[in-house]
């Protein structure tokens, strides 16, 4: 239990915000993505918690998530018909290849640029 205690510090002496162990956050406290699950946003407010779990992959040791108050967070935004609009025409110009100027029905790959009879156009010659 050596890490549980490492990462247990309500009064935020040690990392100047309070910071508990991964999975023992008091209720009130949620992630973005927890947020954005329950239909809220955090609404500009400041970073509230922390949880932090060692971690052997990293570099630091340990995997932060940053926790927002629940009641002080406000509800997402709806798409407005020009934000929809706006992002039907960027997934079109993903789908469009710049050389040849066909849309496809998947996005063109970006580690190519073209689609790929464009990258590859002996390959298709041959088939």
């Amino acid at each position: 239990m050596a890490s549980y205690a490492k990462c247990f510090d309500p009064a935020g002496a040690r990392f100047g915000i309070p910071t508990y162990p991964w999975r023992f956050a008091p209720d009130g406290y949620a992630t973005r993505r927890q947020l954005r699950d329950a239909g809220l946003r955090p609404g500009g407010q400041p970073v509230a918690a922390q949880v932090m779990r060692a971690h052997r992959g990293l570099k630091a040791g340990v995997q932060v998530a940053y926790l927002y108050r629940i009641d002080l967070a406000r509800p997402v935004r709806l798409m407005t018909s020009r934000k929809w609009g706006a992002l039907a025409l960027a997934m079109l110009a993903r789908r469009t290849c710049p050389q040849c100027r066909l849309t496809y029905s998947y996005c063109i790959p970006t580690s190519l640029g073209v689609c790929v009879p464009c990258a590859y156009p002996e390959e298709q010659r041959a088939a």
